[in-house]
């Protein structure tokens, strides 16, 4: 079964993540599928077309206009998508719609534990430190169901 999924579909724009403070911050992001040409050999080509099985990367940028100390940036994960994991461990997530949040591990759903599967979003707390840069990228991956 091939899924038609465009870029947008894995969107966290402004308009799709939530800033729960103040400062003036923008995010984008790109979606990657990656693809095998032998075992030791991977890349990550731009996604236009995704089947079932696919490993894709999304790389959220983001883009600080104002303000100063930390901010938290949260992006949904699309449903066609089962998040796997973040490249940084600044990562919450939450598998109840953003009720709640926690680590992997930690999180349950009724009376087992949550596993990546039922990641519902991704939050990031960006340090003041980080923040003071200006721009960064969060980039997380997850498997096409």
């Amino acid at each position: 079964m091939t899924l038609a999924l465009a870029a947008g579909t894995f969107t966290a724009s402004a308009g799709h993540a939530e800033l729960r403070t103040g400062p003036a911050v923008a995010t984008d992001s790109a979606v990657y599928v990656e693809r095998s040409s032998s075992a030791a050999s991977r890349r990550l080509e731009p996604a236009s077309r995704l089947a079932r099985g696919d490993r894709v990367v999304t790389i959220v940028t983001w883009v600080r206009a104002a303000g100063t100390g930390g901010f938290v940036i949260t992006n949904p994960v699309p449903t066609a998508l089962a998040y796997q994991q973040s490249a940084e461990d600044m990562q919450e997530v939450s598998v109840d719609g953003g009720r709640s949040w926690g680590r992997i591990g930690a999180l349950r759903i009724g009376n087992r534990l949550a596993t990546p599967d039922d990641v519902t979003h991704v939050r990031w707390r960006i340090p003041p430190q980080s923040a003071a840069r200006g721009r960064g990228q969060i980039t997380y991956s997850g498997i096409v169901r």
